[in-house]
């Protein structure tokens, strides 16, 4: 069943509603298609820092604290995320605040002030959040491996970008990429819940007729050639030493990527997967392990991640390729097959269940497929997936030449021709 309405007015604004009469709640979401990998070097981390600059003041709203303080007068939940590819700006509130969060996520997105003094002391939040992310190896790792996989250009660099650039960026740098990208064909304007369509899309064009005209900037291409096993790593003092195992796959709008989903459950989604059944519960080497498939517009990859006891590590790597061969070289028993596919079908159902749920989940299909899929439809291509898709996906895509580990603990670069040659 389809329960949302995407469209294009005359001024040119993308909208998606998604009615949800039951709800007694509204979510507004604006998405724009910007984030790291629409970055210069010399830009690295300003979508991040743009981000928080829109909740530090607009015209309307001068102080950050009247922003704070009218949404919390309303009990709503409300932030902004940044990722490689789009940025986001919302705010869910009770059904009948609708109008005044479609005022303020509107004025945040269009009106913000940059104001130097506001610039100034954000700089210091964000180095403190880029040192917090440094200090914790569970999540320093993901952009270990972004880096390992896409050298040298924007895809391989964090989100939160170069200290470099966080130090030196000015209202001037803000101003500019924000009239570069923040333009009405990049950007998505998402509401779900409980709300009347038609008036509320007169409203919100009514609140948005400014927003700055054109295509905007695009992303920059991604260079993903490998022609042998790469061990990219990071000495730390840990009790715990972190890796994600990956493999190049493809981009997201491939075909393929309901098989990758099925496979990289059997492998390592729940507790009951293999992975996890013989990393943790037989070796005894992992309090997490899972896998996971991350697919971009250009590029790809399904990933292992996992924290290892020290004198461990190796042996679990050692299981971890034996796994990957196992799926290559041998068909998923129909009893296990089925059990994925349930796995993700009911992990789907449940994930759908608040309206900021909708908005996220079919906002972002938006935005980069230009359309939505129906839970049935996506619950049809799972079941479509049989035991030669799987074998077949997993020959093509667990070769050693497709091969990347990255890897944070007590060892040095010295180390890595071990590595390599475990995972080759």
């Amino acid at each position: 069943m389809k329960v949302d309405i995407s469209f294009l007015t005359k001024q040119g604004l993308n909208f998606l509603l998604i009615p949800l009469k039951e709800s007694t709640n509204v979510t507004f979401l604006i998405l724009v298609k910007t984030g790291s990998e629409y970055e210069s070097e010399s830009e690295a981390g300003i979508s991040h820092f743009l981000e928080h600059m829109c909740f530090k003041g607009t015209k309307k709203r001068p102080h950050p604290k009247i922003l704070s303080s009218e949404l919390d007068a309303l009990g709503a939940s409300y932030n902004a995320f940044t990722g490689r590819e789009y940025t986001g700006y919302y705010a869910k509130a009770a059904a009948e605040h609708i109008h005044k969060i479609l005022d303020i996520v509107t004025d945040i997105y269009l009106n913000s002030l940059f104001d130097d003094r506001e610039i100034e002391k954000e700089r210091g939040v964000i180095l403190e959040e880029k040192n917090y992310y440094e200090d914790t190896p569970s999540i320093k790792i993901e952009d270990l491996i972004f880096e390992l996989l896409y050298p040298h250009q924007a895809a391989g660099r964090p989100i939160i970008g170069d200290e470099k650039v966080i130090k030196k960026v000015n209202r001037n740098d803000f101003v500019r990429y924000f009239q570069k990208h923040y333009t009405n064909k990049k950007t998505l304007i998402v509401v779900a819940g409980n709300f009347h369509p038609a008036k509320i899309v007169q409203e919100i064009c009514l609140l948005m007729k400014n927003i700055r005209k054109g295509e905007g900037g695009k992303k920059l291409k991604t260079n993903c050639k490998q022609k042998k096993p790469a061990v990219l790593i990071q000495h730390k003092k840990t009790d715990q030493n972190h890796l994600i195992f990956a493999t190049r796959t493809f981009n997201c709008f491939d075909e393929r990527r309901y098989v990758l989903s099925v496979l990289s459950t059997i492998l390592g989604g729940g507790m009951s997967s293999r992975l996890f059944q013989k990393i943790r519960e037989e070796m005894g080497a992992a309090y997490y392990i899972n896998s996971f498939a991350d697919l971009s517009l250009d590029h790809g990859f399904l990933g292992i991640a996992s924290g290892l006891a020290v004198d461990k590590t190796e042996a679990a790597l050692q299981a971890m390729r034996e796994e990957v061969d196992r799926l290559a070289s041998q068909p998923v028993e129909p009893k296990e097959l089925e059990k994925a596919k349930s796995y993700i079908k009911g992990k789907l159902a449940l994930s759908l269940e608040a309206s900021n749920d909708y908005a996220f989940y079919f906002g972002s299909q938006q935005l980069f497929y230009n359309r939505t899929f129906t839970l049935e439809e996506i619950y049809r291509k799972i079941d479509e997936v049989d035991q030669n898709a799987i074998l077949k996906l997993a020959k093509q895509i667990f070769r050693p030449n497709n091969f990347n580990l990255a890897l944070i603990g007590s060892y040095s670069t010295k180390d890595a021709a071990r590595f390599k040659k475990i995972i080759n």
